[in-house]
């Protein structure tokens, strides 16, 4: 992965989501426009953080975030979403 020119502010988050599933538990192959949006991904930048909302996740963690949380962001073919920190709900 070749270095990443963005930097998010204050208490912003910067992340890669996980790929959408193409399959079902049971085998079949689901359609892109079945495809749900992706809930979780992987941290990739984070700001500074702010006196009242210091960052507490680290790059590289796998987090899950609301389903409509975030601006989505194309970046060199690869489609980021930045979100507030408040807007991740869990680091797994």
């Amino acid at each position: 992965m070749s270095k990443l020119s963005i930097t998010p502010l204050a208490d912003r988050v910067l992340i890669e989501p996980a790929a959408a599933e193409e399959k079902t538990a049971s085998g079949l192959i689901i359609p892109d426009t079945a495809k749900e949006k992706p809930q979780k991904g992987t941290v990739v930048a984070i700001g500074p953080g702010t006196k009242e909302n210091p960052i507490t996740v680290k790059v590289g963690q796998t987090v899950v975030y609301g389903k409509y949380s975030g601006t989505e962001l194309p970046h060199n073919g690869v489609d980021y979403l930045i979100m507030k920190e408040s807007d991740i709900l869990a680091i797994i």
